[in-house]
């Protein structure tokens, strides 16, 4: 068992203070190893265990007003977007902070876009080399509760069938099939009756039933959706699909599994450094794979602005 608190003497690898955030009760043979793993390496690192959900944002946050240089989401694209957003809740955080990543979720799309292995050992050998890249950093604004809100995020953004099936997924039965649990929830998306979403640029406007975010070219997986896309570049891509239905799937579907693209007649695209969702109904928005707020929602990307420990 291993003993967690940040109180404790600051571990330092090769002059860099390193904070790793994680769920202590996560579930699996992947959670298993990696709690096994933490006790050989827990010498080199503090160590910040996650109590609820949402606490790796916090954590984050503490993390960042403790001067840890890296600071390490240990989990999913989920576990990313809340250390990210607890980095930037805090004054000087993204100016004096790295992130980090140990792959440990059911689909990792940030951690394979930056090309991090999925072996918790040779992730930590990237982070303990410390190789940093400044990437663009997504935001997303909102209202919620009424409120002015702003979220960031890492990866991907999207609007319409994929947060639905967001929304549907069960997750008893992702922590049992891991990422078909999404498939039965599309499937189940697909079925429903669909809001139809406007995408607004300062020179364009598209709408469809299904609507994608890119900053990196991946997503769900390795599918790549955003074949232009460039997380240097100041520009998010957008994919627009007008219609899905069961025909779309199966048109869209061989694509995917065989090349892992999609065929460009189903799709719309356009780039911009600030796109506005709209929603005819009610709909909402998801940020890097979780649901993040309703509709309508402006996302913009500033240049260079995420620290970011890469291979």
């Amino acid at each position: 068992m291993f003993l967690l608190d940040s109180r404790r003497e600051n571990k330092i690898i090769c002059g860099v203070r390193i904070c790793v955030i994680f769920n202590p009760v996560a579930r699996g043979d992947k959670a298993r190893h990696f709690r096994d793993w933490l006790n050989r390496v827990s010498s080199e690192c503090v160590l910040k265990p996650t109590q609820r959900a949402g606490d790796a944002r916090r954590l984050a946050a503490v993390a960042v007003a403790e001067h840890f240089e890296t600071v390490v989401a240990a989990g999913g694209d989920g576990t990313v977007n809340e250390v990210l957003n607890g980095i930037g809740d805090t004054p000087g955080g993204l100016e004096n902070t790295r992130l980090g990543v140990l792959p440990l979720g059911t689909v990792n799309v940030f951690a394979r876009e930056l090309k991090i292995p999925m072996n918790i050992a040779a992730a930590w050998e990237i982070l303990r080399r410390g190789h940093e890249a400044k990437l663009d950093l997504p935001c997303a604004e909102f209202i919620a509760d009424g409120k002015p809100a702003r979220l960031f995020f890492a990866q991907l953004a999207g609007a319409g069938l994929d947060t639905r099936a967001i929304e549907l997924v069960n997750w008893e039965l992702k922590k049992k099939i891991g990422p078909l649990a999404y498939v039965v929830a599309g499937l189940k998306a697909l079925a429903e009756r669909k809001t139809r979403i406007t995408v607004q640029t300062g020179s364009e406007n598209l709408s469809g039933e299904l609507v994608l975010l890119g900053n990196g070219k991946l997503y769900g997986g390795d599918f790549q959706i955003f074949t232009a896309a460039d997380l240097r570049d100041g520009r998010l891509d957008v994919c627009v699909f007008p219609r899905v239905n069961f025909w779309t799937l199966l048109r869209v579907a061989p694509g995917l599994l065989w090349r892992k693209k999609i065929s460009e007649k189903f799709v719309r695209r356009l780039a911009a450094e600030e796109i506005t969702l709209t929603g005819e109904g009610p709909a909402a928005f998801e940020l890097d794979g979780e649901w993040a707020g309703k509709l309508p929602v402006t996302f913009s990307v500033a240049r260079g602005k995420l620290r970011v420990v890469v291979p």
